[in-house]
């Protein structure tokens, strides 16, 4: 679970375990069992701390926006060849204020779906 960023500990995950395993073995759960445990963990984050983290992936360089160099990096880090005109284009759909880079809030708006309603 650890790897999926959740942090718990021991005694959480053999408490989980007691409760969500259909016969009760602490040792092993079944792909099932795991899922509905992993469901209850995301149900308890809070989305606005989750895209905060989202957002800080992207502005690796801390400057409170994601720019075309964000985007070009993670393009390039997930083995895509995206063409700057495209990464560009990108930036100049959602950048509301018009400062040439993605803040948090126009982020939050994009990964809500809210830019989406006007089409």
């Amino acid at each position: 679970m650890r790897a999926l960023d959740f942090d718990v500990h021991k005694a959480e995950v053999k408490q989980l375990m007691e409760e969500h395993t259909k016969d009760g073995n602490t040792n092993e759960v079944d792909l099932e069992e795991f899922m509905d445990i992993l469901m209850l963990k995301y149900k308890e984050r809070d989305p606005d701390e989750e895209l905060a983290k989202a957002f800080k992936f992207f502005d690796e360089d801390g400057t409170g926006k994601i720019t075309l160099k964000n985007l070009r990096k993670i393009a390039r880090d997930l083995g895509e060849h995206i063409p700057d005109e495209e990464l560009g284009a990108m930036i100049e759909e959602f950048d509301d204020d018009q400062d040439g880079g993605i803040n948090e809030a126009e982020f939050q708006k994009i990964m809500r779906g809210d830019d989406f309603d006007d089409y």
